[in-house]
């Protein structure tokens, strides 16, 4: 772990793309910067991702220079697999509450080896990987990740102490407890990014009970070439399915699951798969149930048109419900709007709910921000100031403010980093003059 200096210009919470992006650019205008996240490595959703649309560019290939850059920055301190507390402001400062999580390995003296995670036997379901690919019981988060450092699970581990018999540098700590942390920042910036609705929420679709049924952060492991498998299967029986639905709006534009906006990205996710699935399996059909595609940003429409060049079917409808057959095939009930209302049952080999977009941080009472009412940061002066919260001196950037996408929120880090470095500024000048002023009222 790096050494925690007591002050920072500035601290920002979340170390996925847009925390990193900020954290970059509030330090390479020369100030100190403390960059907080809360899973053992940076990086956040971005990094599992297999493609980015429209450019079908690598996601690892943009994301793991930003992580190597911000580990490793002269001016930016990394803090993983730590929690904040509570944010406060004292004496025109915040005073941020840290709880570091125990790794139940010494960060300073590991070298990153990997000899623990090789000598552990006990393997359960990988979280990076959605559940279908294995970690052990003591792991490396993934191979991308920074730092390069195990973290031990404690609710899987047998103590058998195998890991640390053949660690190096004797850095296994089993006693190892929770370290709280107190520091103190001029400004705070939060890009605390997303998670998606939970797969239950439409109990119609099936989510969570049948195999089949997958979110769309498990199709982008499957196809990473360095994800699970390497290429698209279903989870039931591991052969490549024929026919694939996706469900648009399966976590958004639905007031009974709490999620009444659309979450902007899932049309586009979506056609990015499609497109990916029929390059590397011509013989799969994949059909899109939509209400409305929404391509909005530069370049989507045309990636829409491709999509529909390269054999992915759109269907506008509306799907009620999910069964699921023995042998594994799922058959949807679809009401088929440009059919006037039709009702069809229609049979896939694999169907991916287009989940939204829900914040994955809610502070409420560890923030003095104002939150809306979807739970994402408000944000008064949204035309002007878009990276502003409604307190002064805390700003905000990527999903924390809403769904958006990836250009949207690096644009979004670089407005709150100079807003943060204004800021910065303008307090720094204030206490100068009433430093002066002060020193001609004792004189």
């Amino acid at each position: 772990m790096a050494k925690i200096q007591a002050h920072y210009d500035g601290a920002v919470i979340g170390g996925g793309i847009a925390g990193m992006q900020a954290a970059l650019d509030l330090a390479g205008q020369g100030f100190r910067v403390l960059l907080v996240e809360r899973e053992p490595s940076i990086g956040g959703i971005m990094v599992g991702l297999n493609k980015v649309f429209p450019t079908l560019d690598c996601s690892s290939c943009i994301c793991t220079p930003r992580m190597a850059e911000a580990a490793h920055h002269e001016r930016i301190d990394l803090l993983t697999y730590t929690e904040v507390e509570e944010v406060r402001r004292t004496d025109g400062h915040f005073t941020l509450r840290l709880l570091k999580k125990p790794r139940y390995v010494v960060e300073e003296d590991c070298i990153g080896c990997g000899k623990c995670e090789q000598a552990c036997d006990w393997f359960v379901p990988h979280e990076f990987d959605y559940g279908l690919g294995a970690r052990k019981a003591i792991y490396i988060p993934h191979g991308n990740a920074i730092p390069q450092l195990p973290v031990l699970d404690p609710e899987h581990c047998m103590f058998d102490g195998a890991c640390a018999r053949v660690c190096p540098k004797n850095c296994i700590d089993f006693l190892q407890q929770p370290e709280r942390l107190e520091v103190k920042a001029g400004s705070v910036i939060i890009a605390t990014g997303l998670k998606l609705t939970p797969m239950e929420a439409k109990k119609e679709y099936g989510g969570g009970r049948y195999a089949n049924v997958i979110s769309p952060l498990l199709m982008e492991r499957m196809q990473s070439s360095n994800g699970p498998t390497g290429h698209v299967m279903r989870p039931s029986d591991g052969r490549i399915p024929r026919s694939v639905a996706y469900v648009q709006c399966a976590g958004s534009r639905d007031r009974t699951i709490g999620v009444p906006y659309c979450s902007r990205v899932c049309c586009m996710y979506a056609l990015k798969q499609a497109i990916l699935i029929r390059q590397h399996h011509p013989g799969t059909e994949v059909t899109l149930y939509y209400m409305d595609i929404r391509a909005f940003g530069k370049g989507y429409e045309q990636f829409f048109r491709r999509a529909l060049a390269e054999g992915v079917r759109v269907v506008k409808a509306k799907v009620g419900r999910i069964t699921e057959e023995p042998d594994g095939d799922l058959v949807l009930r679809v009401e088929l709007i440009d059919e006037g209302g039709r009702v069809a049952e229609i049979r896939h080999d694999l169907v991916v709910l287009s989940q939204g977009l829900i914040p994955a941080w809610r502070p409420v009472g560890i923030v003095p921000a104002r939150l809306d009412e979807d739970g994402f940061f408000e944000v008064p002066e949204v035309t002007t100031r878009p990276a502003n919260s409604s307190v002064d001196g805390i700003f905000v950037a990527g999903v924390a403010t809403g769904p958006k996408d990836i250009p949207d929120s690096i644009v979004e880090a670089g407005a709150a980093a100079m807003e943060a470095a204004m800021y910065l500024d303008r307090i720094s000048r204030v206490e100068a003059e009433e430093a002066a002023m002060s020193e001609v009222s004792n004189d």
